[in-house]
């Protein structure tokens, strides 16, 4: 359930939340959400209590037909779950997302509106996390719960679709050369392709560098790089994953520490090794044996690109065992089951 869900999930049953007016209720600006988007932790206390009631309406009318409730804390459906669950007995988790909860590390949420949201995460049955890092650095400090009431469970992988070897000539394509660098996300500041360019630098002579998605950054971006490197902009889903699989390496250095990082793990299944900032969630994706985690500098992450660029061996050796670790750690199907088995759990508890 989602106001505003347009075409909604595939495979699933999608129900939308009809609102009084245009706004758009996010825990992130995303630019596919249009104008009308406000983010939850902006709103004061009076806008977001008004907007809960519609969640509610929703949930409550569906909450018979259901075995366990999972929702988003740093939205307002939230509020919804544990109150509509606490009257029907029905058990509800948590989804603590990162970007949902870090506005609150630096003044954001209205403090009573925070005190409902804080009180739905002491109160639900589960709290998912994708990472060690989300619970013990962005929730645990905010809101003292237990570590056992937690399942970390990363974002899961298509194996299938993120492969190595699986590039559908993609590089003949987009006219790239066969040694190609590659930095996937929204040409904004937070996501540091800035910090990727700076760092072409030091590597240009050995490997072009290839920036996909769009953003406020792209003109600027377009005129630094020169002839390093090129913007595709928005690709479809499907070269987005010949890209990555088809890339000689995956960089990223985002400004903020990453919670997760669902490219790291995309590039892995795809056998292609990483060379990223440390810090954060990164950390329990890309390991010394898949890439290379260097100091928050473009000149550190350009030299740990060039230092892998030139060393064939060890590069390939990367590339196998991104491809394991993925297997072993990201496979979606596999992941999947982990969550139907823990929220069967709390549906028995």
């Amino acid at each position: 359930m989602h106001p505003g869900m347009g075409r909604g999930i595939a495979g699933a049953v999608n129900v939308d939340v009809p609102l009084p007016g245009p706004t758009l209720p996010v825990h992130e600006y995303l630019p596919s959400a249009g104008e009308a988007q406000k983010a939850v932790s902006t709103m004061d206390h009076e806008e977001a209590s008004a907007l809960v009631v519609h969640y509610e309406e929703v949930l409550a009318a569906h909450i018979d037909d259901l075995d366990v409730v999972i929702a988003h804390h740093g939205n307002l459906v939230a509020l919804a779950a544990r109150r509509v669950c606490t009257r029907a007995g029905k058990p509800f988790a948590l989804f603590l997302h990162g970007t949902g909860v870090e506005p609150r590390h630096s003044g954001g949420y209205d403090d009573g509106l925070w005190a409902e949201i804080a009180e739905a995460i002491r109160h639900a049955d589960g709290l998912l996390v994708t990472t060690e890092y989300v619970r013990d650095f962005l929730v645990r400090p905010l809101v003292d719960v237990e570590k056992e009431r937690f399942l970390i469970l990363p974002c899961g992988i298509d194996l299938d679709e993120f492969h190595p070897g699986r590039d559908d000539g993609v590089a003949a394509r987009y006219d790239l050369p066969a040694r190609y660098v590659i930095c996937p996300g929204a040409l904004t500041h937070s996501k540091g392709p800035q910090n990727v360019v700076a760092a072409a630098r030091e590597y240009a002579d050995l490997a072009y560098t290839v920036l996909i998605g769009d953003g406020e950054l792209r003109p600027q971006l377009e005129n630094d790089l020169a002839d390093r490197g090129r913007c595709l902009g928005f690709v479809p889903a499907a070269d987005k994953a010949f890209l990555i699989n088809g890339a000689t390496l995956l960089v990223a250095a985002p400004v903020k520490k990453e919670h997760f990082g669902i490219i790291y793990a995309e590039a892995l299944s795809g056998g292609t090794p990483c060379v990223a900032y440390e810090g954060g969630g990164v950390d329990s994706i890309v390991t010394p044996d898949v890439g290379v985690l260097t100091q928050r500098d473009p000149e550190a992450l350009g030299r740990g690109v060039r230092r892998l660029l030139e060393d064939d061996r060890k590069r390939e050796s990367m590339e196998v065992n991104a491809r394991r670790r993925a297997e072993e750690r990201f496979d979606a199907v596999e992941l999947g089951a982990q969550l139907e088995d823990w929220l069967a759990g709390l549906v028995q508890a």
